[in-house]
């Protein structure tokens, strides 16, 4: 699809047309005329062309909203009065105007029909091979299209990029993008966490250093710009940099040489530098912990990254895409029902979409293959009052299932001594009554052992606080009974 900068204006009136061409015109705009409707389909109906903006005057001659809706990518303006309902009814209709041309009006119309340009979805939706960076962009929210959008704008350039947002928002997701859809994709890409790395070995790390330049040199090395040659160099957490170094820094920005730690060669670079941070530069600033003219080096074009907390309607995307990860990792997956995804977009983030992710894998390795539900969430992420689901098996079933764990050894109970027996009777036994008899006193030894507290004595026996509960119904057992 071929885009256009020029302005398709449509009218049978020789005067207005005129008029709204001198006006184009003065502001700089290339304008292409036409006087029917006919004239102006054979400039745009099957063709692979995008104008920047059709302009039509409601009174032309055989005016057809049918044209409107064919071309559903194409921004259209229309002239006239009581043609409101137009722009009501079309979403590609941007808006409409009077006859009577004012100026302030036009310039902001062309505005949005730029806009409508530049944010339509088939320009910035990533799809197929060619999204495989973008796996942590993931999401459909304006914030995030929007930093589509800046990436995109800048990733063709040379110029300075200032990524900044919270930690665990994935700035180096950015950077990587940033790389990916530029002219030095081809090159490399070399991250330097400027706080990870000790103050007094940071210039070494950045700029390489010859053979004995300090103790322990026993070989050149080459530094970080030097292995981004021709690529980019991703400064992470630059507000951590020493201030010393920001001065060496600056002047590779500004001169694009620098020198080996050791060494008196001057060495030129062909790099792009993309910085992170997050942390308010300008306040170090004012505080004296960061240089302004550094600042104004690297903020040539920032990119804000949305906290997860503003665009939580993107969290069921980034489950999915989080999940299929985590199946590659561990060979399993997890699944998540429709109240557990509505719980965890009620939680705060506050480690973004790192957190995000360990959530995930704690939950893959926890409930592997399972389907979550908002009580398996640890209890930070419960955000739902959800009763807990209790089965409610028939009594024969578990006496069948306790008497198994009996025989089979794995249910070991301390037995009153009145109960043993060392051989059955010759008169026989009422097997039902004395096992009866049997729970009744364990149960009664449980609660009495645990203050009554039914869920801890519910522990000690091994079974469900509500199936306990059952049974102390059943025998009419309580504190004061």
């Amino acid at each position: 699809m071929q885009i256009s900068n020029a302005i398709l204006l449509c009218s049978s009136n020789s005067v207005y047309l005129e008029s709204l061409s001198t006006i184009l015109d003065f502001i700089g705009e290339t304008i292409i005329k036409s006087n029917s409707i006919t004239e102006l389909e054979a400039l745009i109906v099957g063709q692979e062309t995008i104008y920047r903006s059709v302009i039509i005057d409601h009174r032309v001659a055989d005016f057809n909203e049918n044209l409107i809706t064919e071309l559903p990518k194409q921004s259209f303006l229309i002239a006239g009065d009581d043609v409101a309902h137009l722009a009501t009814n079309y979403s590609n209709v941007i808006g409409v105007m009077p006859y009577e041309v004012k100026y302030e009006k036009l310039t902001q119309e062309l505005h949005n029909c730029q806009d409508f340009l530049n944010k339509r979805p088939a320009t910035h939706a990533v799809s197929g091979s060619s999204s495989m960076l973008f796996r942590s962009l993931v999401g459909r929210s304006d914030n995030i299209q929007n930093v589509r959008v800046l990436i995109e704008q800048v990733a063709q350039t040379d110029a300075n990029v200032l990524v900044l947002g919270e930690s665990g928002t994935g700035k180096e997701v950015i950077a990587r993008n940033v790389h990916y859809y530029s002219k030095r994709r081809e090159g490399p890409f070399i991250p330097v966490n400027c706080g990870a790395i000790p103050p007094e070995l940071l210039e070494s790390e950045l700029f390489g250093h010859e053979k004995g330049a300090f103790t322990g040199a026993y070989t050149a090395r080459k530094g970080r710009f030097e292995l981004a040659e021709g690529g980019t160099l991703f400064l992470d957490e630059i507000g951590d940099m020493p201030h010393p170094m920001q001065v060496k820094l600056l002047r590779v920005l500004q001169e694009r040489t620098f020198e080996r730690v050791g060494g008196n060669k001057t060495m030129t670079c062909n790099v792009r530098i993309v910085a992170a941070t997050h942390q308010h530069l300008e306040e170090q600033i004012k505080d004296g912990k960061f240089r302004e003219d550094l600042f104004y080096r690297l903020n040539v074009f920032p990119i804000e990254v949305p906290a997860l907390r503003e665009r939580k309607d993107d969290i069921p995307l980034l489950l999915q895409e989080l999940v299929t990860r985590m199946e590659s990792a561990y060979n399993t997956s997890v699944r998540f029902t429709q109240r557990c995804m509505e719980s965890l977009m009620m939680a705060d983030w506050s480690g973004n979409v790192r957190e995000l992710s360990n959530l995930v894998e704690r939950l893959v390795i926890l409930y592997p293959n399972n389907l979550i539900d908002v009580n398996d969430l640890p209890a930070k992420y419960r955000h739902l009052d959800v009763p807990e689901f209790e089965p409610d098996y028939p009594e024969e079933m578990q006496e069948q299932e306790a008497f198994a764990a009996i025989f089979s050894g794995e249910y070991v109970v301390e037995v009153p001594e009145k109960t043993v027996m060392t051989e059955l009777p010759s008169e026989g036994v009422n097997l039902k009554e004395m096992l009866s008899e049997l729970e009744v006193d364990l149960i009664r030894q449980a609660l009495e052992q645990q203050e009554y507290v039914v869920s801890r004595a519910a522990d000690i026996l091994g079974m469900r606080r509500t199936t306990l509960v059952e049974k102390m119904r059943k025998y009419s057992m309580s504190k004061d009974g």
